[in-house]
């Protein structure tokens, strides 16, 4: 996929944003959000133990790009003088929440560089349980509404595993 293809993806799924309300989870429960236009909860993936071990690798891996709180880079969407994008939100605010978690995952694994990105691979610093808490940690701050689209959009990537390999 080329870079503008991409960008244009990216920045069409970018309506519609709400921001971080910083999801609460109950100790050792798996992570359930329920908001007013929702008949039923949402069973999020992870629990309380992934979103701890994921917060602590977030500030070590993480959060010198993507800041303490996952709330990115001011003008993320803007180029910066070496005609780059700055690390974008991961907190809800941003594209992230449009990719499914396999993608998530490889993208923390090889990075955005394949992509025309800067942000560097970590997979010979990060094993898969790794990532994952770190996934678990960065989508514990996504909105039950973010979430609950991102789960939708999930279920049908992995229905359509094809999908992911166009581009």
């Amino acid at each position: 996929m080329n870079r503008m293809k991409l960008i244009l993806i990216l920045m069409l799924g970018l309506t519609n944003l709400t921001g971080c309300d910083n999801q609460k989870v109950a100790s050792g429960e798996k992570a359930t959000s329920v908001t007013q236009s929702q008949s039923s909860p949402t069973d999020r993936w992870y629990d309380i133990n992934q979103v701890n071990r994921g917060g602590e690798l977030y500030r070590e891996t993480c959060a010198s790009c993507h800041k303490p709180d996952a709330s990115g880079t001011p003008n993320w969407q803007e180029l910066d003088a070496q005609g780059n994008y700055p690390p974008p939100p991961l907190n809800g605010t941003a594209h992230t929440w449009h990719h499914p978690l396999s993608v998530l995952r490889r993208t923390v694994k090889i990075g955005g560089i394949p992509l025309g990105g800067t942000m560097p691979g970590f997979s010979d610093k990060l094993n898969n349980q790794q990532i994952d808490d770190i996934l678990a940690w960065v989508q514990s701050h996504w909105t039950d509404e973010i979430y609950t689209i991102w789960h939708e959009r999930n279920l049908q990537a992995d229905k359509s595993p094809q999908l992911l390999k166009k581009g």
